[in-house]
């Protein structure tokens, strides 16, 4: 995914190369040993989305972004690095951004440290920018833990419910988007319509990627996400296009007494399969064509048509990433 090619939204992409100095001088501590680790992620590169939306939100694409704007990018950019450098000692991941992990190269205890490094970070230049993104910020913190607890509460449950994915989503990946929309309107003074407008938006957008990913789980060939097909299912997160197949009439009894504990690479081909052959896959994208209608909803009370228009196509791009199978 690109991005930039998606928005088409040209200073934008002029502004992002702007925030990439400022993201890497924000975490320099002068440390040798500890710049390396919290800068480790920023150096491998990334799609920098959360920052994106942010700076697209704050300019609507319409002029240059001050350092404020660029600042409230780096905030919720570090947040997210931060909860890789858990997420990534949680699940005892090696590779991280075709890079090893920092928690492959350094160990977990200097992951979590590093990680607990780069959210003080994005607290500390969340509060310069003033008491409301600060709140927010706390806030969204909140959020991104409250999604993980969910998500880790329902491991391995083959009777998670749909309340209990939707919960963790929106914590863990909807939350922060919708903070980066928030935080660029807060930094560029919009009016509070225009604001709530924008928040909404990047929640809806943060449900469609999730869903996204999730239906790409299933579907997509090997290592386009990064991560080999059913991984989800063998980590035991049982998502969207799971929970569906679970209660499906003609393969859930059999998925059931495959699930419920860890899987090998055959018995997660097989529970991948099973999901594919039940109404799983169509079901998420209807839900996420849902959060498409009420995105653009959201956008109609924004003034820039470039902004509506750029962000509708991102949205509109993701729901055509679901491949035939």
């Amino acid at each position: 995914m690109n991005p930039h090619e998606r928005l088409r939204l040209q200073l934008v992409e002029t502004d992002l190369v702007r925030l990439e100095s400022l993201l890497a001088e924000s975490v320099i501590f002068g440390d040798a040993y500890l710049d390396q680790v919290t800068t480790h992620l920023i150096y491998a590169g990334g799609k920098r989305l959360r920052p994106i939306l942010a700076v697209a939100a704050a300019t609507m694409g319409e002029h240059i972004a001050t350092r404020e704007d660029l600042l409230g990018g780096v905030s919720v950019e570090l947040m997210h690095l931060a909860s890789l450098y858990h997420d990534d000692v949680m699940d005892e991941a090696e590779i991280r951004r075709n890079v090893d992990s920092v928690n492959a190269r350094y160990g977990n205890l200097i992951a979590i440290v590093g990680g607990d490094y780069l959210m003080a970070r994005s607290a500390g230049i969340a509060a310069d920018l003033g008491v409301e993104v600060a709140r927010l910020m706390a806030h969204t913190l909140a959020w991104l833990t409250r999604g993980q607890a969910a998500e880790v509460r329902t491991i391995w449950s083959v009777d998670r419910s749909e309340a209990d994915y939707y919960e963790a989503i929106e914590g863990k990946t909807a939350a922060l988007m919708s903070a980066s929309c928030h935080v660029g309107a807060l930094t560029a003074g919009h009016d509070d319509a225009v604001r709530e407008a924008l928040t909404e938006f990047g929640r809806c957008f943060g449900m469609v990627y999730q869903l996204r990913d999730d239906v790409l789980d299933v579907i997509a060939v090997d290592n386009q996400l990064g991560k080999p097909a059913g991984q989800d299912l063998a980590e035991g997160i049982y998502n969207l296009p799971t929970l569906v197949a679970l209660r499906d009439d003609k393969v859930g009894e059999e998925l059931r007494s495959v699930l419920g504990s860890p899987l090998d690479d055959a018995e997660r081909e097989r529970a991948r399969k099973l999901v594919v052959a039940s109404g799983g896959v169509e079901a998420t994208i209807e839900a996420a064509q849902g959060f498409f209608a009420a995105a653009d909803q959201a956008l109609a009370v924004v003034p820039s048509a470039a902004l509506r228009d750029g962000f509708t196509s991102f949205l509109a791009s993701m729901l055509e990433d679901f491949p035939a199978y």
